[in-house]
């Protein structure tokens, strides 16, 4: 593999971990998820894809902007951050209009939602695959620490970005039982989504 090709793996990593464990500390009064809301949540998921490209364009800064600081992604609030990120940009409009039109109060809810669903999947996941998931997190340690493609700053934001991750699947239980319950019978749109972000 070429360094440049290297590097596009190690990022893609990163976009999987912090898709697969981004956990959220939850207040005891939140909403009940509905499966209306997680429809929605879905729905919204799905049309944004259009605006992937800004995404994208958004995302590369972001990661170059992680790397010069050596600091690993905030995984417990995969949604919300990048929100954040977005805002003054013309996508953070349109992404507002299209979740508003699917019945969030703003994008902050939509994001604080989101939160919550990929929270309840990721404790769904582990729980039905512990013992691999950690034994392939220390199988990808070990080729980000063997790449010879990779400088050394790349590998420390990976190390950090894995460790994160690792730190997190051992809270996989403290998503509420009631968000696991509701999202359950959405798992196959989920991973879905979450196939179509890789290709």
């Amino acid at each position: 593999m070429t360094p440049r090709h290297q590097y596009s793996y190690a990022r893609q990593l990163a976009a999987v971990l912090a898709l697969l464990f981004s956990l959220l500390p939850l207040n005891a009064h939140a909403e009940k998820l509905t499966d209306s809301t997680i429809r929605a949540f879905i729905t919204t998921l799905e049309k944004a894809q259009a605006l992937e490209p800004e995404f994208e364009d958004l995302d590369d800064e972001e990661d170059n902007e992680t790397l010069q600081d050596n600091e690993a992604p905030d995984f417990s609030r995969i949604f919300s951050s990048s929100i954040e990120e977005l805002k003054g940009e013309d996508a953070y409009d349109r992404l507002q209009d299209l979740v508003q039109g699917h019945g969030f109060k703003n994008l902050d809810e939509w994001a604080s939602t989101g939160d919550r669903i990929y929270s309840a999947w990721m404790a769904i996941e582990m729980q039905a695959q512990n013992p691999a998931i950690q034994k392939e997190m220390e199988s990808a340690m070990a080729e980000i620490e063997n790449n010879p493609h990779m400088s050394a700053q790349q590998k420390a934001q990976m190390r950090a970005s894995m460790q994160a991750a690792m730190g997190f699947t051992q809270q996989a239980s403290s998503a509420p039982s009631a968000d696991i319950e509701a999202v359950k019978p959405h798992l196959q749109a989920l991973r879905a989504i979450a196939e179509d972000d890789e290709d």
